[in-house]
């Protein structure tokens, strides 16, 4: 049988391949958004991705989990649990797409785009092709397709890619000259903030051609008691996952009633989304070990010593996580040059943001417990215990502090939920992580952080060598720790 934690590590390579490339693609645009884009502008596409990110959640029903549960028990049909599953939420989506194509020209007038009704449909389109396709890339990860997974992700976001240079570096000046002029009927005619969302349309539509023939290959044999159980498993992670999300990205809304500035509530989004683009490095790692991850867990749950895996997984985890933290830290000041200088007054949140994701990783390792012992409801109560932090701290902090509120806000959320989980897990489903060897590595790393700060000034080619040293001395310090927990574990 292969190692179950090299089986794991494979295929997170295979997604964090895909994921990291996606990743940096779509990281390449953020100098060009914040050069070409203002302050506003920039709050604006990052507001409309906020309210795309929830409604995901919502349209999904939680089934992408709920279909790695039944397809995954003994004696199931895969392909009749991923069927089921796909017309449940294409039904849902295209409801809710046909409220958006009725209801546009309201929407974008309540939300202060009166010219702007074709954004809301472009919304509807994006949420209608991605949570489809959400489930045909389930099954994809089910059946282990990685490679096949990583090869369609990464089609899209170049896609992506490649519209938005085309719009603003292309197409922008044809449209000066007055030709190309019948693309201005679905796009503005000068560059702004439709351009983002319109790239992503066309990428979401290119992603559904390439994945058709996995929906080709579906039996559309409909059981009734099949989507019950689905939705009863299912929803109450979907109702978990909207607090979740929010958790995410409802600072981003909330600026709009709370921020210190409100009149300039759009510059101050715009520079805080650009600091976070900087962390998002560490969330995708967080995202490609997901996406192994959880099929991992539960195709692993049945064996012997399955509990002292997931202990393992989470060790070298948190030890890859601090030392990215690290890495990210002490090379700040050049990483930051990729922003434009109108966005560079919001750097100083970025270490926050890197925290507030390493929490997040931690505490999906340690969540596994409720998905695999079907008590999922717990996850409504935890999560909405995060969502009422990040409430809380947003609402009382922001008209204060802005942006570096909603920062915060984000740690205390996930720390939160970190604990309740832990604790809860531990009376219900006791798995034996080693906490001690989880805080000694986020200490490790934070601790060579605040070390670097205490340095004096010196030349940049020093200062580099120096910072190079401190990230040399994290992984000393980790493999440190992994010998000793391994020393005491061989004495006993």
């Amino acid at each position: 049988m292969a190692n179950p934690i090299k089986q794991l590590a494979g295929e997170t390579a295979i997604y964090g391949l895909s994921t990291i490339l996606a990743r940096i693609i779509n990281f390449a645009l953020v100098p060009l958004y914040t050069r070409v884009l203002t302050q506003a502008q920039y709050g604006v596409v990052s507001e409309f991705m906020a309210w795309i990110a929830m409604l995901q959640v919502v349209l999904t029903l939680g089934l992408e989990t709920g279909c790695f549960r039944y397809a995954s028990k003994e004696g199931a049909d895969p392909g009749k649990v991923f069927s089921n599953a796909f017309v449940t939420v294409f039904g849902v989506c295209a409801l809710f797409m046909a409220c958006m194509i009725v209801f546009a020209g309201d929407i974008s007038s309540a939300m202060g785009y009166a010219g702007f009704p074709n954004l809301i449909i472009y919304c509807g389109l994006i949420l209608l092709i991605d949570c489809t396709t959400a489930i045909l890339f389930a099954k994809l990860r089910h059946e282990h397709k990685a490679f096949r997974f990583a090869i369609i992700k990464t089609v899209k976001i170049l896609t992506e890619l490649g519209v938005n240079l085309l719009l603003y570096l292309v197409l922008a000046a044809r449209f000066v000259e007055g030709s190309w002029l019948w693309l201005t009927h679905f796009i503005s005619a000068t560059p702004d903030f439709t351009y983002p969302i319109f790239a992503i349309l066309v990428s979401c539509l290119v992603c559904l051609l390439l994945i058709s023939p996995e929906l080709l290959k579906l039996t559309f044999r409909l059981d009734g008691s099949l989507i019950r159980r689905l939705l009863v498993y299912s929803l109450p992670l979907m109702v978990a996952g909207l607090p979740g999300i929010m958790n995410d990205v409802l600072d981003r809304v909330l600026m709009r009633f709370c921020n210190a500035d409100p009149v300039n509530w759009r510059a101050d989004l715009g520079v805080y989304q650009a600091a976070v683009k900087l962390a998002v490095i560490m969330q995708l790692f967080v995202q490609m070990f997901r996406y192994a991850a959880e099929p991992f867990f539960f195709q692993r749950e049945r064996d012997k010593d399955s509990k002292k895996v997931y202990a393992e997984v989470l060790n070298y985890f948190t030890a890859f996580c601090m030392f990215g933290f690290v890495a990210l830290m002490l090379f700040m000041d050049e990483i930051g040059l990729i922003l434009g200088r109108d966005f560079r007054a919001g750097l100083d949140i970025t270490p926050i943001m890197l925290m507030a994701y390493v929490l997040t990783g931690i505490l999906f390792n340690v969540n596994i417990w409720y998905k695999l012992s079907e008590k999922t409801g717990f996850a409504v109560w935890i999560t909405l215990a995060g969502l009422v932090v990040t409430i809380v701290v947003n609402v009382v902090f922001m008209p204060v502090y802005s942006y570096h509120a909603a920062a915060w806000g984000h740690v205390a959320s996930y720390l939160t939920m970190l604990i309740l989980t832990a604790a809860l897990g531990r009376k219900h489903y006791p798995i034996p992580y080693e906490w001690a060897v989880v805080v000694l590595l986020v200490a490790a790393g934070l601790g060579i952080w605040g070390l670097s700060l205490l340095l004096p000034a010196m030349g940049t080619g020093l200062k580099l060598l120096v910072h190079f040293a401190f990230v040399l001395l994290y992984l000393f310090v980790a493999f440190a720790i992994f010998a000793i927990k391994k020393k005491k574990t061989t004495a006993a």
